[in-house]
């Protein structure tokens, strides 16, 4: 035998070829300061970055809200290869509750291997196929399944007193999307835009409703026809204290369909001509009294232009620092002073400047009252800097208007579903999504099956790891003694006693402890 005959059978021709993909299958090797590493990867196993998320489903199952979601979902198909409702509503819950914000980040969540199936799940669907689910289902039947649902969350919530918060929100724009139209963009100017019109519940931050309209709507005309559709289907008894709301809700056709109603409201207004005549009356009387934080007030009845009738007003006033007036002036100088004057109601009484405000109200309550109810207004901006950044209300935008407002809607909806679930973990502090899901959501977890028993092994990556325990396993008890004692119960009646939890755990600030205005559950 020759040696190049006997070198051709031991290398035969891409032996070595051949055996390349089985080297790379069992991993590589690097090199760190620690010294090499061999890295393997393992396909096969059920696996999740989400590892906490079976407690939050166990609470969707055993207050019923998920089963009644799935049940009542408009989403129709004829194709016997078409997904289940359930594979696309459990892909964008998934979505939405990981903080994602694009349907191009879904391709994230197709390899989870422990959560699809634990709601019910055969696969999490594609981007694509998420984006076009409800292309063809009706706008208007969408729209009513997704604001029943978001009342359920809420609605037992309203038999107690409690107070509604009126806002707007910007959705600044990048494509070509239906309605999108330059109007009011305060941070992105000339920037195409929606406006999220929104109501809110106060204290407990739940969202009650939205409407998505153009970006030259951002006026509460606009948004007025959709709430008084809402508000008037509340029965007498879940009607709130008072309605709240910041200059774009002070108008005259505000304020006459809410005394219509003999509601009571509380109003910021804005800085007309009279409201300028007003505020020099005030300022040059001697009738101020504390308002609180810095504040003092004074109060008179007045029928500006265009009024129907005389109503109580209210002037607030704070003198500002000597060192921001400084640092106006030594900076930027007097005409960019004289500018914030009248951007950020700013007045000049003799050498002092003062910040002020100028209140509409019904209410019969003492200026000092009345001044920390609209302060607490200001909480309402925490909810839509969270929707906004934090659960992606900036996001999952569609060409079509109506799938954009769809998913508007369905945020807000996962929104409440998980801030009263985290209610339940952690009753001594409200926690936004940036906090609240490393803490109650992440976690490695790895599925096992033995003997027709399912374990999922969890590593927190947390350095609160033991108190996440601790809290889990208190949610998990709850929810289980829940079941055990409400076996035969209806879904809703089930969700009424877990709101009632919810509740009850919920440290009342000072506002709402006041009469007539606070959360006294039974």
């Amino acid at each position: 035998m020759s040696s190049d005959k006997a070198v051709d059978l031991t290398h035969p021709e891409g032996e070595l070829e051949k055996s390349a993909p089985a080297a790379e299958s069992e991993g590589c090797v690097v090199e760190t300061y620690a010294g090499k590493l061999r890295i393997r990867w393992d396909d096969s196993a059920a696996v999740t970055t989400l590892g906490q998320m079976p407690v939050f489903v166990d609470f969707l199952k055993t207050s019923g809200l998920w089963d009644g979601f799935v049940a009542d979902c408009p989403l129709r198909y004829t194709s016997p290869n078409a997904p289940r409702p359930v594979d696309v509503l459990g892909t964008l819950l998934m979505s939405v509750l990981a903080g994602q914000s694009r349907y191009a980040h879904i391709s994230g969540l197709r390899g989870d291997g422990v959560n699809p199936e634990l709601l019910g799940m055969r696969k999490v669907m594609s981007e694509d196929s998420a984006r076009r689910a409800f292309k063809q289902a009706s706008p208007e039947d969408t729209r009513q399944w997704l604001k029943q649902h978001l009342r359920q969350t809420y609605e037992p919530l309203l038999e107690q007193a409690w107070v509604l918060d009126l806002d707007s929100t910007v959705k600044p724009l990048y494509g070509n999307q239906e309605k999108a139209v330059k109007g009011y963009n305060p941070t992105k100017p000339g920037r195409p835009s929606h406006v999220v019109h929104t109501y809110l519940l106060a204290q407990l931050r739940l969202v009650l409703g939205a409407e998505v309209q153009a970006g030259n709507e951002a006026a509460s005309s606009y948004a007025q026809p959709g709430f008084w559709e809402y508000f008037d289907t509340l029965p007498p008894a879940s009607r709130p204290v008072f309605i709240r709301g910041d200059i774009g809700w002070g108008t005259e056709r505000m304020m006459q369909e809410v005394e219509k109603r003999d509601q009571a409201y509380l109003f910021k207004l804005r800085q007309s001509a009279k409201v300028k005549q007003l505020l020099a009356g005030s300022f040059a009387l001697d009738q101020w009294q504390p308002a609180g934080q810095g504040w003092e007030g004074t109060w008179s009845e007045v029928r500006l232009a265009g009024w129907t009738a005389k109503r109580r007003v209210i002037v607030l006033r704070r003198p500002l620092r000597d060192e921001v007036v400084a640092a106006q002036r030594k900076g930027k100088g007097r005409r960019r002073l004289a500018q914030m004057e009248l951007e950020l109601d700013w007045v000049q009484e003799g050498a002092a400047f003062y910040e002020y405000a100028v209140l509409v109200t019904n209410m019969k309550d003492d200026i000092f009252t009345l001044a920390q109810h609209y302060r607490d207004r200001g909480d309402a901006e925490n909810n839509f800097d969270e929707l906004k950044n934090q659960w992606g209300w900036l996001g999952f935008t569609t060409h079509d208007h109506a799938r954009s407002e769809m998913m508007t809607l369905f945020v807000a909806l996962v929104y409440n579903w998980w801030s009263l679930f985290t209610r339940l973990s952690n009753p001594n502090k409200r926690a936004e999504a940036i906090t609240s899901r490393p803490l109650l959501l992440h976690a490695i977890g790895r599925k096992t099956t033995h003997s027709n028993q399912s374990t999922l092994t969890l590593t927190s990556l947390h350095a609160e790891a033991t108190k996440i325990q601790v809290a889990m396993k208190a949610v998990a008890g709850f929810l289980g003694h829940i079941r055990s004692i409400a076996e035969r119960l209806k879904p809703t009646e089930r969700w009424r006693l877990i709101l009632l939890a919810v509740v009850r755990a919920f440290p009342l600030n000072r506002a709402m402890e006041m009469p007539h205005a606070g959360f006294q559950m039974a």
